[in-house]
């Protein structure tokens, strides 16, 4: 699954077991849910790097290079210094979520194995390439740094994760995110294909959803997806918000066929109070 991130924190390990033990319960269609895949290299939702609004997007600034705010830790953070007004690795990195923090009933915890699905995982058309991933290469805007979360409730083998993403961009890359990631929104509407490593998964409709009122904007989207057995719906959600140049990406799933509704509000209200008070700091 998408955010299957569990071994990121102490006991993790076994609660990915019994979420895998879950899905054997479920049954196999579920395994493969599209846009829930399980390779977890790459740096971002879902990203490919060849896919931008125009299919080809040159980076503004590449993330990873190193710079006096610090290094990539390995533990699911890349990018170097922000210039530009993006913020710098540290910055960004102490208004995230830590590991082990206590969100209501959820925890957060570190990709141990990098962001969530990589490059392997891109869209056609490339047009809708920002509602699989805002990675890099997603846009013509190349994130400065990033810090990945997972969010989730470790006991639970069959529960709601939400991957959370900060990303800051040089410039005004975080608003051209927001404009691609609306373009997106309304060119794939009717659906797309999302080219994974190893199958395709078919998403049947993109819908806007009510967005938080946080930051300079925000955007929600409802995702239905075909599993790869083409006979069960499934559901996704996102949300993204912008503050000045960074962008708060939260994308919500669930190892099931049920629709949980919305990405949960009490985990985007923490992140953004969290973010907003150190960026006022």
């Amino acid at each position: 699954m998408f955010g299957a991130g569990n071994e990121g924190r102490s006991g993790g390990r076994g609660a990915r077991l019994r979420r895998a033990a879950a899905l054997a319960l479920v049954g196999a269609v579920l395994t493969g849910v599209a846009a829930c895949g399980g390779d977890e290299k790459g740096d971002g939702d879902k990203g490919g790097q060849e896919a931008g609004t125009d299919g080809k997007a040159p980076a503004s600034t590449p993330a990873g290079e190193a710079g006096d705010s610090g290094d990539s830790t390995g533990s699911g953070e890349s990018g170097g210094s922000g210039g530009a007004g993006a913020l710098g690795q540290r910055d960004l990195t102490a208004l995230a979520f830590a590991d082990g923090e206590k969100i209501g009933k959820y925890t957060a915890g570190e990709f141990t194995l990098g962001a969530p699905l990589g490059e392997d995982y891109t869209a056609d058309p490339a047009t809708c390439q920002p509602l699989v991933s805002l990675a890099k290469g997603a846009t013509a805007f190349d994130p400065a740094s990033e810090v990945h979360r997972n969010v989730d409730v470790a006991e639970e083998m069959v529960g709601t994760t939400v991957a959370v993403q900060l990303r800051s961009y040089n410039g005004d890359g975080a608003a051209g995110v927001m404009k691609a990631l609306g373009a997106a929104g309304k060119a794939c509407a009717g659906g797309f294909v999302e080219n994974r490593a190893v199958a395709k998964g078919q998403y049947l409709k993109v819908e806007p959803v009510k967005a938080p009122d946080h930051g300079d904007e925000a955007q929600a989207y409802r995702f239905t997806i075909l599993d790869v057995k083409g006979t069960l719906k499934l559901y996704e959600y996102l949300t993204v918000v912008r503050s000045g140049t960074t962008t708060l990406s939260f994308r919500a799933d669930i190892t099931d066929t049920k629709d949980i509704g919305k990405v949960p509000g009490e985990v985007i209200t923490a992140q953004w109070k969290k973010f907003e008070a150190g960026s006022t700091d």
